[in-house]
């Protein structure tokens, strides 16, 4: 075996995890209805592969090669533990889907996916687990960035996982769409999933699967498919105008060399227009329907800061009656936070830090953008002193080495 092909073999399981795992495990678990031994059988086809592609090759087709290994994998299991006559009839299904739909793995994917999103958000699973878990099941996240993603430690965040997957394997849930009158109350849960998706790929987390990376993009994916499947609710829409909002923005946030930029200091001419224009007319489709929802107004916010940094007029109180709606809808520390800083913009930075000041300590002790925000408005008060200090503390809790950078730079402009 020669390295340059163990190298070759390596990246491309790689780039296989990176770009189907969530995929690939949306279709063996919907065939199994068990996902932690669909992930047991997947994690044993990337192994296999890292054994037999630096001999054998790269086959043609890696994901389709890995479903088949997965689904092998599956069936000797359930062979080798003698399950009940009811597995026994799920084995022969699955065997038979194996002759007949060698080649079908890929084609699938986009239905199967949100699928088990829809899965994920069954009411009997814990509310709290239903977005983790479809970060891990539908985009094979590990613990650290999930964790990071919803500000709980990951050890607490594990035994959420398992607990729901064991909730889905005892109750028997089904993998299928709900039904119209249940899809109300899953819709939430999903794109609460996809958006953290969207979230967890934007930068790097300390402590976590540097593989999975690239996320923003399958998460938009997710949401133009969602868009599709659901023409007339106008939420998928507003949270895709959120997510290409952002994404449009993508190669402004660092500069030449690496540091990070806010978006008051970007480039606009760096911004991907085609994008952002997509963005406003998703969002124009949203308002069309007629019924206002938190995602609409993360866009409206996203829309207002984009055009306001491209020269057009947007009054600051406007900033502050989208945050004022966006509370009511769907309180949030973030929200609280972000308010503070539209106000400050709209009134100056006295009535920002009172509107700080207001939200409970205890929530915001280890709460990055409150202590950036914070040490912000501080010094643009006059309070140098307690601005250093307040830097500090954003600096200490931020996970990104670019943005410790750039918090560290800030306080040192201080007089």
């Amino acid at each position: 075996m020669s390295s340059e092909g163990r190298d070759v073999a390596h990246r491309s399981a790689e780039q296989a995890a990176r770009q189907s795992y969530g995929r690939l495990l949306a279709i063996l678990s919907a065939r199994t209805r068990d996902i932690a031994a669909s992930e047991d059988a997947l994690h044993d086809a990337f192994e296999r592969a890292l054994e037999r592609w630096p001999h054998d090759g790269v086959p043609e087709r890696p994901e389709a090669w890995l479903l088949q290994v997965a689904r092998h994998r599956t069936l000797d299991a359930w062979r080798h533990e003698k399950v009940q006559d009811a597995a026994v009839q799920s084995l022969q299904v699955l065997a038979q889907a194996l002759d007949d739909e060698p080649q079908q793995g890929v084609a699938a994917v986009p239905d199967e996916r949100l699928r088990l999103l829809f899965v994920c958000a069954h009411p009997a699973i814990d509310g709290a687990a239903r977005a983790p878990l479809m970060l891990q099941t539908v985009l094979g996240l590990d613990a650290a960035r999930i964790a990071n993603a919803f500000l709980v430690a990951p050890a607490t965040l594990g035994q959420r996982l398992v607990r729901a997957k064991s909730r889905i394997r005892a109750a028997g849930i089904g993998f299928e769409y709900p039904r119209a009158d249940e899809l109300p109350r899953r819709l939430q849960d999903v794109l609460d999933g996809i958006y953290a998706a969207y979230g967890t790929g934007w930068d790097d987390v300390e402590g976590a699967d540097a593989s999975h990376r690239g996320l923003t993009l399958e998460a938009i994916e997710l949401g133009r498919i969602l868009c599709t499947l659901m023409p007339g609710e106008p939420e998928p829409r507003g949270l895709l105008a959120l997510m290409l909002f952002c994404e449009s923005r993508a190669l402004a946030r660092r500069d030449a060399h690496g540091a990070y930029v806010p978006l008051d200091a970007q480039d606009p001419a760096l911004w991907n227009e085609d994008m952002r224009l997509q963005a406003e007319r998703q969002l124009a489709a949203a308002a069309a329907c007629g019924v206002v929802g938190a995602y609409q107004l993360e866009a409206a916010i996203q829309s207002a800061h984009t055009q306001r940094r491209l020269g057009m007029a947007v009054p600051p109180q406007a900033l502050v009656a989208l945050y004022d709606g966006l509370l009511a809808l769907r309180p949030s520390i973030g929200a609280q936070v972000s308010r503070a800083c539209a106000l400050a913009a709209a009134l100056g930075p006295a009535a920002g830090l009172q509107a700080l000041d207001a939200i409970d300590a205890q929530r915001v002790a280890s709460y990055q953008p409150y202590w950036a925000a914070r040490a912000h408005l501080l010094g643009a008060d006059g309070q140098t002193g307690e601005a250093r200090s307040a830097y500090a503390r954003a600096s200490g809790l931020s996970s990104q080495p670019a943005v410790r950078a750039y918090l560290e730079q800030a306080a040192r402009r201080l007089r």
